[in-house]
C-alpha cells in the first residue's frame, strides 16, 4: 500500500505533468478558437471544475479564512492579471513552437522573483540571480529564433508578457495565500474567466465547434485547476520548496510532448536553449530546497 509521503510524490508529479499538456493541446484547439476564447475557456473550466471539488471538500472551506477589504486590492489585480496573462500567452502560442512556448514559460520564475525584490522588497541570493541569468539567456535565444539578430518574435514578446503578468499576479496571489488555495482558483478562475469572455466578444470568438469548447473546458480543468489541486495536496506533506521541484518539470514535459506529438522540429537554436534553461531550473530548483532546509537545520 502506498504511504502518505508516496502518495505526495505522485501527486507533485500529476500536478506538472497536467500542466505540461496545457501548451501542446492548447496549440491544437487554436486553430478554430480564438486566443481570447480559448483564454476564458480554460479559466472557466478550473473555476467550474474547482468549485465543484471545493464544494466536496468542507475541511478546506473551514480552513479558509474571511476575506477583508484589504484584500481588495490583491484580488483585483490577481483577477486582471489572469484575463491578460492567458490571452497573451494564446497568441504567443499561435505564431510560435508550442515547445519553445513550454520553455519560455519558466520565464513566470525570472518575473515572479524580480517583482518580488523590485515591488515586495524580498530578497535574492547569488545562486538565484545565477538561476535568473540562465533562463533570461535561454529565453533570449529561444525569441531570436536562433538568427542571432535583435529581434524578438512577436510570438516569443507574448508569452514573456505573460510570464510577467503572471509573475505579478503570483506575488499578489502569495498576499492571499493564507484565505484559502481552493477559494483563491475558483475566485481566478470565475471572474478571470468571465472577463476574458467579455474581450472574446467583443474582438471575436473563432468558430468552435462544441466538442472544441468541451474539450478546451475540460483542457482547463485538468492542466489549470486539478494541476494546482494536485500542487496544493503535494505541499502538504512534501513542503512547498520539494513540490516546486518536481513543478520545475513541467516546461520541459510540455515541450517534449510537444516535439512528440505535434512534429515541431528540434533545431540548434532550441537544443542549446534547452541545456541553458534546464541549467538554470537546476541551480533554482536547488537553491529552492536548500532554504527550506536552512530553518530546520538551525
Amino acid at each position: 500500500m502506498m504511504g502518505k509521503a508516496a502518495k505526495a510524490v505522485v501527486f507533485a508529479v500529476l500536478s506538472a505533468v497536467f500542466y505540461a499538456v496545457s501548451s501542446p493541446l492548447s496549440k491544437v484547439l487554436l486553430e478554430d478558437v480564438s486566443p481570447y476564447l480559448m483564454a476564458a475557456l480554460l479559466y472557466l473550466g478550473a473555476g467550474i471544475g474547482m468549485t465543484v471539488v471545493r464544494a466536496a471538500s468542507p475541511s478546506k472551506r473551514a480552513e479558509e479564512r474571511p476575506l477583508t477589504k484589504g484584500d481588495s486590492p490583491y484580488i483585483f489585480g490577481m483577477v486582471v492579471l489572469d484575463i491578460a496573462a492567458p490571452i497573451l500567452l494564446m497568441y504567443g502560442l499561435l505564431n510560435s513552437p508550442a515547445s519553445s512556448v513550454s520553455l519560455l514559460n519558466n520565464f513566470e520564475i525570472v518575473a515572479t522573483t524580480l517583482i518580488a525584490l523590485l515591488v515586495f522588497g524580498e530578497r535574492v541570493t547569488p545562486t538565484t540571480w545565477a538561476a535568473i541569468v540562465l533562463i533570461t539567456v535561454s529565453a533570449v535565444i529561444l525569441s531570436t529564433a536562433g538568427t542571432g539578430e535583435i529581434s524578438f518574435s512577436h510570438g516569443s514578446l507574448a508569452v514573456i508578457l505573460a510570464c510577467v503578468c503572471w509573475g505579478l499576479e503570483n506575488n499578489c496571489t502569495r498576499r492571499l495565500s493564507d484565505s484559502g488555495a481552493l477559494r483563491i482558483v475558483v475566485i481566478k478562475g470565475i471572474f478571470s474567466g468571465l472577463g476574458a469572455l467579455a474581450i472574446a466578444a467583443f474582438m471575436g470568438m473563432g468558430s468552435p465547434s462544441v466538442p472544441e469548447v468541451l474539450g478546451a473546458l475540460v483542457l482547463g480543468f485538468v492542466s489549470y485547476g486539478m494541476s494546482l489541486f494536485f500542487y496544493i495536496t503535494a505541499q502538504a506533506s512534501l513542503g512547498a520548496a520539494k513540490v516546486s521541484a518536481y513543478y520545475a518539470m513541467a516546461p520541459f514535459i510540455g515541450a517534449f510532448i510537444s516535439l512528440a506529438v505535434l512534429g515541431e522540429s528540434l533545431t540548434q537554436a532550441f537544443a542549446l536553449a534547452l541545456m541553458v534553461m534546464a541549467a538554470g531550473a537546476v541551480i533554482l530548483t536547488r537553491e529552492t530546497l536548500r532554504s527550506e532546509a536552512s530553518p530546520a537545520a538551525s
